[in-house]
């Protein structure tokens, strides 16, 4: 059965990081609900071998590489992709990292490379996008959220810092850009299965207490945040603005 308010066929979606994990994750779901998917990462090399998983399976894809955390690269990348390939309507501003260490002896510089990472790169590609946006009167931006936007643990202080201050400026984000017919959600996973969890998901310790705290009793697979994606990329939200959608398997839910 056709499901018009879902289908994203003729559009383009630009998501940053999204060479593997979750990033790769959202952009075979957009392309699979008909989007043409622009992936971006800062290697080259990786990002083509992306490209080509995803080509493979008959998807229309393309990559452009930039470095997120730099203004100029940001804006000679979202440049190259409106007059290569076209108008961006989709943006998923996924780019991100962590690196975990007790508050008293987190490093300076790895707070920065948080900060550039998970913070500077959504506002610096989102107003890019955005002023682009503007004029075209539409568009839909998604700024990865996590569930340490609302709950803290152990040795990612900063982490979450930075988690918290991309829910807070998706909410920002909506209200200046809402009056030009541009919505701006977030997405937040829960505990997914990626190369950035692999060494929790192989601590038997860690999984048993993820599997008691979460109600769904297990880790979250990738693909299972796809539905959401193209749900806040698509005309199905047309009216949802400023919202985090979490995606976690309850865990926000419960204490």
């Amino acid at each position: 059965m056709s499901t018009p308010l879902f289908d994203l066929t003729g559009r383009t979606a630009l998501i940053t990081g999204s060479s593997k994990g979750i990033g790769f994750a959202l952009a075979a779901g957009l392309a699979a609900a008909g989007a043409r998917v622009v992936l971006n990462a800062r290697d080259a090399g990786r990002l083509e071998q992306a490209r080509a998983a995803l080509a493979a399976s008959g998807h229309d894809v393309r990559a452009v590489a930039f470095d997120v955390t730099d203004p100029q690269a940001v804006e000679a990348g979202v440049a190259e992709v409106e007059a290569s390939v076209g108008p961006i309507d989709i943006l998923v501003n996924n780019a991100g990292m962590q690196h975990r260490a007790p508050f008293a002896e987190f490093p300076v510089d790895a707070w920065r490379r948080l900060s550039a990472t998970n913070i500077d790169s959504v506002f610096l590609v989102g107003r890019s996008v955005a002023q682009r946006m503007i004029p075209r009167g539409r568009g839909k931006i998604i700024n990865i959220c996590s569930v340490q936007s609302e709950l803290g643990r152990p040795g990612i202080a900063p982490y979450a810092a930075t988690k918290g201050a991309v829910k807070m400026l998706t909410k920002g984000m909506a209200i200046d850009l809402g009056r030009h017919g541009i919505q701006v959600n977030g997405l937040g996973p829960g505990y997914f299965k990626t190369e950035l969890t692999q060494a929790l998901v192989a601590d038997a310790a860690f999984t048993d207490w993820l599997a008691k705290r979460t109600p769904a009793g297990r880790w979250g697979e990738v693909d299972e945040l796809a539905g959401a994606a193209v749900f806040l990329a698509s005309d199905a939200s047309s009216f949802v603005n400023g919202h985090i959608l979490y995606v976690d398997g309850g865990i926000t839910a419960s204490l």
